[in-house]
């Protein structure tokens, strides 16, 4: 097989990144595809190449295999790297690619389809004598038959799609009273998601780790795994958190998952990498769950404690090279975390968020890795995942991985959309997570909605907040001076002749129905500020400040806190110790001509597409009531009326696109 000159990377964002960074470290060309919404994303500017290939909405650009092909024909290109999601598990399409006389850097068409199936692989698995979940995966889908199996695999069960993932088309059963409604709904969902009604029955594992087992394959007949990774940490059966080693795994659990692994992906002729996973009881013993026949999201924590670049090994493997390695030669030094980074609002059940990044600044520091595809200034499409970056650490242990990871996501700044930044901080800072004690119930066991829901900021969060908005007013003012030409020495930016001058503050957060706490700055010296918030006083001291990071005490107690903070027009945001505040200071705003939210008029939370509108003008609304369902990062958002009144417009139909913020619904209030 001939070296791979061109490679036409049909994925997107942080995943498409990375590709091109290997690739061009081996001196390969590359070429990008993109939607309109992602005419000026990074992996567009970082390819040696790109081609337009639609607009925004998935089905009409990265999921169009005639137009990938097309791009590859265009760009002359003889190489394809799937990435991860859209195209990477589609069967028809590996196949296209090889008919195209181009080379797939991936698993054949007859290995994706073999695995995609989970009843399929389930019943190839149990061939080959890979331990396997006991359950029903005939091909008999009468609604008697799997009532009829569901009672006698014993409950709870889990009722699942045959051709899915990621959650859908999946339901936890309690008894045999839940079933028939359970295979109802899953069916459904699986139909409108993969476009098939195929389910398997499994008996649900009770408190089981999800640990998968990394494994690469060539062309010679050469099979090895390179270790595991923990995924448990799980939200809606989509992984938040991911580790190596797993934290409970033993030499000899080690080496009979990664031999089951092993005989998985020889059973089938696999090639180049993939994921082998499986679910581990508290007793150690593991059943087969599904092969992933692709690269994935999580492939970083093995690249971080093999030592492996697992892209380069995809490429080679492609060109035909054998893996040059034996089993011994795979070695697993070190620990390495890895969490993902959403634009999302944990306080609002994890709704999707888009807008535009403000700020995203990266902490460079030995054992950190950001693998990302946004950068600031760039907008969050409603139209793809919410995955917006993921950040890995590695220590010489779990301990110190950990704790740095705490450190790393304390110091990024990623300011505009919500993200799950403070909630991937207080995962890692849980008993349990730091004890290594979990399973795939971590999330809903740890974590109540009081605990998800935004927090008031206390009386030191006030003073440092506006100790920092002070600080960026001042730098502002003292930038436009320079501008005009005028000298202001940096002395003189605190000089006032009346000690008691004070410029005020009135603190609104954005969450949070509050009116905005007043409260004033004075600075005392060059690092030192009080603030005084009704009749208390604090003082502020400013350790250290570069760009947008600021090490701050209170001097009364010794205690030192780090913020980021990024003024964006009215809108500050800033993290205190990992906490992340949204707040306006309301006399700029009001200044400003801006509008409090006070529930009569209804904004789009994010970008995306009206699927129905329920109220038309001159209806009355009470609270709680449908006003809109908007289709936005894969998952459909009902807007509710949070007022009692009477619908004066409605400003969106079904079909409509909207911008985050925009007007939908206006609602005149009833009088109190």
């Amino acid at each position: 097989m001939a070296a791979i000159r061109k490679i036409l990377i049909a994925n997107r964002g942080e995943i498409a990144c990375r590709v091109i960074r290997t690739a061009h470290a081996m001196g390969i060309r590359t070429v990008a595809v993109y939607s309109d919404a992602d005419a000026d994303a990074p992996h567009v500017r970082q390819a040696n190449e790109a081609v337009r290939i639609g607009p925004g909405p998935v089905g009409q650009s990265y999921l169009v295999a005639e137009k990938i092909l097309d791009a590859a024909k265009q760009s002359g290109a003889d190489a394809i790297h799937p990435g991860y999601g859209f195209l990477s598990e589609n069967a028809e399409f590996a196949d296209a690619v090889e008919k195209a006389g181009l080379t797939f850097i991936g698993p054949s068409g007859q290995s994706i389809d073999l695995m995609g199936n989970k009843a399929e692989a389930k019943r190839r698995m149990i061939e080959a004598k890979v331990p396997c979940v006991p359950g029903y995966e005939g091909k008999d889908q009468s609604d008697e038959v799997l009532l009829a199996e569901g009672e006698k695999i014993g409950f709870p069960i889990m009722v699942k799609a045959a051709a899915g993932g990621g959650g859908r088309g999946m339901r936890l059963v309690e008894s045999q009273d839940g079933l028939a409604a359970a295979i109802s709904t899953a069916r459904s969902e699986a139909e409108n998601a993969f476009g098939s009604g195929e389910l398997i029955l499994e008996k649900a594992i009770v408190q089981p780790r999800h640990v998968e087992i990394q494994v690469f394959a060539d062309t010679h007949g050469h099979v090895v795994h390179m270790g595991e990774r923990d995924c448990s940490v799980q939200r809606r059966h989509q992984k938040v958190i991911e580790e190596s080693p797993c934290p409970v795994m033993t030499p000899d659990l080690r080496a009979a998952m990664g031999a089951a692994a092993v005989e998985a992906a020889a059973t089938i002729n696999y090639r180049g990498a993939g994921t082998v996973e499986f679910l581990l009881d508290a007793s150690g013993h593991f059943y087969f769950l599904e092969m992933n026949t692709r690269l994935q999201v999580e492939h970083p924590v093995t690249e971080q404690v093999t030592g492996l670049d697992l892209v380069e090994l995809q490429i080679k493997v492609a060109e035909g090279e054998p893996l040059g390695m034996t089993q011994e030669d795979v070695q697993l030094n070190g620990h390495a975390i890895e969490v993902r980074l959403y634009a999302e609002d944990p306080a609002k059940g994890f709704l999707p968020s888009t807008g535009t990044v403000a700020c995203f600044e990266q902490v460079a520091r030995e054992g950190v890795r950001y693998d990302t595809g946004i950068v600031g200034g760039q907008e969050i499409s409603p139209f793809y995942d919410p995955m917006i970056a993921k950040l890995i650490t590695t220590g010489p242990n779990r301990e110190t991985a950990r704790k740095l990871m705490i450190e790393a996501l304390t110091d990024t700044a990623l300011f505009g959309p919500r993200t799950n930044r403070d909630f991937l901080i207080a995962c890692l800072e849980n008993e349990k997570f730091a004890e290594g004690d979990f399973s795939t119930g971590f999330i809903a066991e740890q974590f109540s909605e009081a605990d998800l829901a935004d927090k008031l900021a206390d009386e030191t969060a006030l003073a440092i907040l506006a100790v920092r908005h002070f600080a960026i007013d001042r730098d502002a003012a003292l930038a436009k001076a320079q501008a005009s030409g005028m000298h202001v020495p940096q002395g003189l930016m605190h000089f006032t002749s009346d000690a008691n001058l004070r410029t005020p503050y009135k603190l609104a957060f954005k969450n949070l129905e509050t009116e905005g706490v007043p409260l004033s700055v004075r600075s005392k010296s060059v690092n030192l500020y009080q603030v005084h918030i009704g009749e208390t006083c604090i003082d502020i001291f400013v350790r250290a400040h570069q760009g947008t990071r600021m090490v701050l005490e209170t001097p009364a107690d010794g205690r030192q806190y780090i913020s980021q903070a990024f003024l964006d027009g009215t809108t500050l945001f800033a993290t205190i110790d990992g906490a992340t505040y949204t707040c306006s200071n309301m006399l700029m705003r009001n200044a400003a001509g801006e509008e409090l939210g006070d529930g009569s008029r209804v904004l789009a939370p994010m970008h995306g597409r009206v699927i129905e509108v329920f109220v038309s003008a001159g209806d009355r609304v009470t609270t709680g009531d449908r006003l809109v369902v908007v289709e936005a990062m894969k998952m459909q958002h009902e807007i509710l009326a949070t007022v009692d009144g009477e619908v004066m417009q409605v400003l969106v139909s079904a079909e409509a696109q909207v911008a985050a913020d925009d007007l939908m619904v206006a609602i005149e209030m009833e009088a109190e």
